[in-house]
């Protein structure tokens, strides 16, 4: 079973990594499904990939949008650069896009937006495009119906497993390009589904609802239901708009769970346990989605995130003691004491995180790091000049 990681920038990637995933899939800047994230832009893809196969780590190129006449050639010449590159798979599902893979002899990744939830649409087009190898199923596949449709194709199947659901089929909304001219499925989508809604007649009666966020869906997350999946080759997560804290800890968490699987310690109380590590990052509650049952009003209940921890910035590296193992920055937002947890986010760090036991400043010693001073602690790995330093609290709101 493949791990997959979204991947938004180069912190990411990093931490993704070191997190233990086996692949890590990734947009080019105008090209993908996630325009706001960094992307990474046509001079990095080389470093990029290169990086990810130095970690025996597949990369995988998303190219999932809609495709306009003018960007026809554009489009060629991006495939002409990920085939350069040797990018492992494009993820697509605009007919001009799979058709220049396949003269271009690029492995295809079928994305999600092509809603395949049937064995006969895969066989058809599998029929026409050799170079199809994995499909990515429509998340509204039941777990029945993708063992049937992995046995009757013999194709590599991949599902998502954890991060936001779309109120619209497989994510093909047109609500935020009605509203504001910001298209989903250009990668622009401002997200209004996730508001609060009254619904009101022209009479002005209000229904009453049980809460009025009847258009934003509860996160998908099917670590419960891990084991049922093995058949799958490969489980993708959600979050290319993310940091480099959720991808650390989200892959962290199905990594593990993945390993004791495999060592047949995957139980309640492990799930239990796993789950709450995933509940610190961002989440708007969880579902087990489509998987089992049909998700009848599994919608959240408040706007943004119930993650139980938030991370606040408290300033930036300006050395690292190597021989020592200390890192030093100045504390630039509030104080914070020994037993805190710190976390350090750089593009070549990616992720570190640890419990403070010692604080040093020029006078020795102190118990608490105060605003407007220089101190250092003990890291538990390299970080760099001008990684971010964040604090790690309990989630007030």
């Amino acid at each position: 079973m493949e791990l997959l990681a979204p991947v938004g920038n180069r912190s990411m990637l990093t931490a993704a990594i070191k997190a233990g995933c086996d692949a890590v899939y990734f947009g080019i800047q105008g090209m993908n499904m996630r325009a706001a994230a960094n992307n990474f832009s046509l001079e990095e893809l080389n470093e990029v990939v290169q990086y990810c196969h130095q970690h025996n780590v597949k990369a995988f190129c998303t190219v999932n949008v809609i495709i306009f006449e003018q960007e026809l050639t554009k489009l060629k010449e991006l495939l002409q650069k990920l085939k350069e590159v040797q990018i492992d798979a494009v993820i697509c599902w605009d007919f001009a896009v799979i058709n220049l893979c396949e003269q271009l002899n690029l492995p295809i990744h079928l994305s999600t937006q092509a809603s395949i939830s049937n064995s006969a649409a895969i066989i058809t087009l599998k029929n026409k495009f050799k170079n199809i190898e994995r499909v990515i199923l429509a998340r509204e596949s039941s777990l029945d119906n993708i063992k049937n449709i992995k046995e009757k194709t013999g194709l590599e199947i991949e599902c998502f497993v954890h991060g936001a659901r779309c109120i619209s089929y497989s994510g093909r909304c047109f609500m935020s390009q009605e509203l504001f001219n910001k298209s989903a499925n250009r990668g622009a989508c401002l997200q209004p589904c996730r508001r609060e809604y009254k619904v009101i007649d022209e009479e002005n009666n209000e229904l009453i609802m049980n809460n009025n966020f009847i258009m934003s869906a509860k996160d998908l997350c099917a670590l419960p239901l891990l084991e049922k999946l093995q058949f799958v080759d490969c489980i993708k997560i959600e979050g290319r708009n993310r940091g480099a804290d959720y991808v650390y800890t989200v892959v962290s968490v199905y990594r593990k769970a993945i390993e004791a699987i495999k060592e047949n310690t995957f139980n309640q109380e492990f799930i239990d346990k796993l789950t709450a590590k995933l509940k610190t990052v961002y989440n708007k509650d969880f579902s087990t989605g489509f998987f089992v049952d049909y998700p009848y009003h599994q919608r959240a209940d408040t706007y943004g995130s119930k993650a139980t921890k938030q991370k606040v910035q408290l300033g930036k590296v300006s050395n690292y003691y190597p021989k020592i193992e200390v890192a030093e920055f100045k504390v630039e937002t509030e104080s914070f004491s020994i037993g805190d947890k710190i976390i350090f986010i750089g593009p070549t760090t990616g992720y570190v995180e640890t419990t403070v036991e010692e604080i040093h400043t020029d006078h020795g010693n102190v118990k608490a790091a105060e605003k407007s001073t220089t101190i250092s602690i003990k890291v538990p790995e390299k970080v760099r000049e001008n990684d971010k330093v964040y604090l790690v609290k309990e989630r007030t709101n």
